[in-house]
């Protein structure tokens, strides 16, 4: 009772705002377009998101804190020594990855080059500003990180290459480099696993070993590539936009000498790179997205196109892609008043906005279609908003709910949040420019379609007795049907009218009071409670019924609508066809779960740019030549420890075994047992020789770096405060899930020790949590749908329509994250993006067809699964249609985040448009809920007969009188 009293009083709402729409259509229709225009003008605030670090990593993760807590500690402008270029992230930088195309880089000609190149650098020079009296010129050697000794910090390797270089000059013996870890002329230790890629070493008796297979120390033979890092300091706002002329001067440099020097390839990578890359995906999709709306725009057209040009409105089409565009700029709009930035994930936002306004767009028509033609066009309007509007606007709060949840705190990832916030923005403002300005031209074509005059050219078309004379293509663009020629004009599908005698042994007894002033505005055929458009004149038991009988003029239906009405809907309700439709519905089931079971995470950001960009080619050559050994781990000791006990000293050579380390512990370990002294001294002895002794001899001198002191009272010995590690793993190709493994085993381990550590990278900021981060929108956003069906089916929807659609919603995310899978695209923050999206999209192409079919009463499930076929899967298939013309286009973008993107939108149209008009036909042919309801017994055998009388005016206002 409490769901019929709602739905009435929801259809009377709508009812009287059609009615209230059609009344006022100029003020609808020209109140959107000046809102956009206004707040269009808002462009020229518009930025763009700087930090992407902040976008694509887990907002709140351990990786950030203890990135925080190592900046504080070691910070990198504190540094008076060798870098990790793998391991610090300063504000700016410049790197380059050198290959040969043919040898190595260790040969005499390609390092002579290389260190050209590096003097060029070294003297590179930037002007800023570029014009006027106040210019000044910044070399590298003024904006670099200085040492100890006032010079800049540069990769251990060229000081090893020049070492090289000034061997063979002076016919001496080159010194042998030796991987990863190297001893320099000084007697320093350095780490070079990250600055020489593809090594081939010399094993026992002179064998050469592969690439990557080399020992600890063991001696290079050849190189394929080189990686070299140049720091900048970035003090103030002049100084960093120095920095930032000095990266573009860099990147243009390497272009030029590599053109110079065709026989090595050079890979530049600045800290704006993947800034820069990751908004040219949006600069990319300019024109393509431009096709996309040119080829929906056709395909619109047609699909709102009928052989009648008066009943025929083409036009609505290109409306309703204008009613999207104007919402859109209008959601733009308000995001530029209000300060937010935008990013490349928004280029999904428009397709979303496309699927949800183009289905209400197409709902709408086909309502209008089996409205009566001789009502007012208030009255017609007023029907389809009671028709529509209830189920446009509950699969609208669907995907409010869906994206509202992922907008909330709860979701980690700040690129998802954003991008569902703005999207909840733009469905809304979509859902009320449909409300308003689509429904007004709605109410347009409409008095034109009552005048007579065509639906394209808006020209009144001739009588059919004027029309005899005029030529054959003349006739045929200007075909119509005359109300006078026919007393049943484009009538809904299943209604009788005129003097016709209708008879169907399958139906029960209608009754209805005469003096019926109006129509239904749903047609009771197809609807088991009887919404009338004119309640006041009208009086029908609830479960009346109308004959069904087939459309009195085909030739003037829809070409879709015909084809589904006449071909598809016996033919997938077919006894035979019914196991093949059971049977694919396993496959896919079976593939989606295959797909499933392999689901990846994608943390790497690498993969959200612009193909053929620096940052892919860089990444690709890192993967290709430095994948034989992690990153640099940190091991951040950031508690005073007891160093000079025995055990303790034990537990953290044990941590660090298995790995390539450079750590002051162990060499200072190694230096007492050179020297024959104890390793367990009192802490006073053994601070004291680490002070005076240890850090002050050339070769050790670096490790000043990685220990902190903290002073005690007068007269004693400092406590060593904290203190840091360098480690390196050896790893295979899958680089980055072996690093996840490690950073959870090395977590756990921190846990139990009795010395308390952490460790650090800064591509942990990007694996720390990613797969919940990613992952958590998505399930809130499904559980939050699940909860609000349950809810809305104990007052609003029927328990039934519920459960299917949950089903539906569940069955299609399952398929699209496992033939993603399949198809290559890994879980990350796009794919993410499109699956919460996925969710609106199933809700809205199947949510109207399942109430459709639940209520009906009184025939067959197959009967009434053909008539929500014909009502609702016809607009399904209408967006299909539209929405897969405006992503071909997309597929031609050459970057990796439309190609995701293009992949999983694909997916979500094919699941949706799959159970829509193939999997759900056919399982509600003999699945709940029941068609019995209402059916009277014995009622198998009767026949009706329906008189109808109606009577024309000049207005085309009719009095029917029926007679039962």
């Amino acid at each position: 009772m409490l769901r019929q009293v709602l739905h009435a009083g929801l259809r009377s709402s709508f009812h009287a705002l059609g009615r209230f729409v059609a009344s006022h259509p100029v003020f609808f229709a020209s109140a959107p377009v000046l809102i956009s225009i206004l707040l269009g003008a808002s462009f020229s605030r518009y930025r763009v998101e700087e930090n992407v670090e902040n976008l694509l990593a887990p907002k709140h993760s351990l990786a950030k804190i203890e990135g925080n807590l190592v900046d504080s500690l070691f910070p990198v402008n504190r540094s008076k020594h060798a870098l990790y270029s793998d391991l610090q992230t300063p504000g700016r930088y410049g790197r380059v990855i050198i290959t040969t195309r043919k040898g190595s880089v260790l040969e005499p000609l390609h390092l002579d080059t290389i260190l050209k190149l590096h003097r060029r650098i070294y003297q590179m020079q930037v002007t800023v500003p570029a014009t006027g009296f106040n210019s000044f010129n910044y070399s590298f050697s003024y904006l670099c990180l200085p040492d100890d000794k006032n010079i800049c910090i540069i990769d251990d390797i060229i000081r090893a290459m020049e070492e090289i270089q000034s061997a063979r000059a002076s016919n001496r013996s080159v010194p042998v480099l030796r991987y990863p870890i190297t001893r320099l002329a000084d007697g320093r230790q350095a780490y070079i696993g990250h600055q020489l890629g593809g090594v081939q070493g010399w094993g026992p008796g002179g064998t050469v070993r592969g690439p990557g297979t080399g020992t600890r120390g063991e001696g290079v033979r050849s190189a394929r590539a080189l990686q070299l890092t140049y720091y900048l300091q970035a003090r103030g706002g002049l100084m960093d936009r120095v920095a930032g002329q000095w990266e573009k001067a860099f990147c243009a440099e390497l272009q030029h000498f590599s053109a110079l020097h065709p026989k090595l390839a050079l890979y530049p990578s600045t800290s704006s790179s993947l800034r820069t890359d990751f908004q040219f995906s949006s600069v990319l999709a300019r024109r393509p997205l431009l096709a996309s709306l040119g080829a929906c725009s056709v395909l619109a057209v047609l699909c709102c196109s009928m052989r009648d040009c008066v009943r025929s409105k083409p036009w609505l089409g290109l409306l309703a892609l204008l009613s999207i565009t104007l919402s859109g700029l209008t959601a733009a709009g308000i995001l530029n008043l209000t300060g937010a930035t935008y990013n490349s994930t928004y280029l999904g936002i428009p397709f979303i906005m496309l699927g949800h306004g183009l289905f209400g767009s197409f709902e709408m028509l086909s309502s209008w279609r089996r409205t009566r033609e001789d009502q007012h066009v208030k009255e017609r309007v007023a029907g389809v908003f009671e028709d529509v509007m209830l189920r446009f606007s509950g699969s609208t709060m669907l995907h409010l709910m869906t994206l509202g949840l992922a907008a909330s705190p709860l979701t980690n990832m700040e690129a998802v949040r954003l991008f569902c916030r703005t999207a909840a923005l733009a469905v809304t403002v979509s859902y009320v420019y449909t409300l308003s300005f689509y429904s007004s031209c709605l109410v347009f074509t409409g008095y034109l379609e009552t005048g007579y005059r065509h639906g394209c050219f808006c020209r009144r078309v001739p009588k059919p007795d004027r029309l005899d004379s005029k030529p054959a293509w003349y006739r045929c663009l200007m075909y119509t049907r005359y109300q006078d020629e026919t007393q049943t004009p484009n009538q809904p599908h299943g209604v009788s009218h005129g003097h016709t005698h209708t008879s169907n042994a399958n139906l029960m007894h209608t009754h209805a009071h005469a003096h019926t002033h109006a129509h239904t505005a749903n047609n009771p055929v197809t609807h088991g409670h009887s919404h009338v458009a004119n309640p006041a004149h009208t009086h029908a038991h609830p479960h009346a019924h109308a004959p069904v009988c087939p459309d009195p003029q085909p030739q003037d239906s829809h070409l879709l609508l015909g084809c589904v009405r006449r071909c598809y809907g016996d033919w997938i309700t077919n006894t035979y066809v019914k196991p093949f439709v059971v049977l694919l519905y396993l496959v896919y089931i079976s593939f989606g779960l295959m797909g499933f079971l392999q689901v990846t995470q994608g943390s790497d950001p690498s993969a959200l740019v612009a193909m053929d960009t620096a940052t892919v080619l860089y990444a690709r050559a890192q993967q290709r030549y430095f994948s034989s050994y992690s990153p640099v781990i940190g091991f951040y000791i950031y508690e005073s420890a007891p160093y000079w006990n025995v055990s303790v000293q034990r537990d953290l050579l044990e941590y660090a075994k298995g790995f390539q380390r450079i750590s002051w512990l162990e060499s200072y370990l190694n230096y007492l047992s050179e020297r024959n002294q104890s390793t367990s001294q009192s802490r006073e002895n053994f601070t004291r020789t680490l002070r005076h002794s240890f850090l002050r001899e050339p070769q050790y001198a670096h490790f000043a770096d990685d220990i902190i002191f903290a002073e005690r009272g007068q007269g004693e010995e400092p406590d060593v405060a904290a203190s840091r590690v360098f480690l390196v793993a050896k790893t295979t190709e899958n680089k980055r899930e072996e690093m996840s493994v490690l950073l959870d085993t090395l977590r756990r381990l921190s846990l139990t020790s009795r010395v308390r550590f952490l460790i650090f990278n800064p591509s942990f900021v990007y694996l720390d949590r990613y797969a919940a981060a990613v992952s958590s929108p998505l399930r809130h956003s499904l559980l939050a749908v699940l909860f609000l069906l349950g809810l809305s089916s104990l007052a609003v929807v029927e328990p039934l329509v519920s459960v299917w659609l949950g089903l539906t919603l569940l069955s299609v995310q399952f398929g699209v994250l496992g033939f993603m899978t399949l198809w290559g695209v890994e879980l990350d923050c796009m794919s993410v993006l499109c699956l919460i999206s996925a969710l609106g999209h199933s809700a809205d192409c199947s949510g109207p067809l399942l109430c459709g079919f639940a209520s009906g009463r009184g025939e067959s499930r197959t009967r009434w699964v053909r008539v929500a076929l014909e009502r609702h899967g016809v607009p399904s298939l209408q967006t299909l249609i539209c929405y897969s013309a405006a992503l071909v286009p997309v597929g031609c973008i050459r970057s990796n985040l439309t190609h995701t993107m293009f992949r999983c939108l694909t997916l979500t149209a094919g699941c949706s448009v799959l159970h829509t008009l193939a999997f759900l036909p056919t399982l509600l042919t003999f699945l709940p809920p029941s068609k019995a309801r209402g059916h009277r017994p014995g009622g198998e055998g009767l026949r009706q007969e329906v008189e109808c009388v109606e009577m024309n005016d000049s207005t085309r206002v009719v009095d029917q009188i029926t007679t039962v």
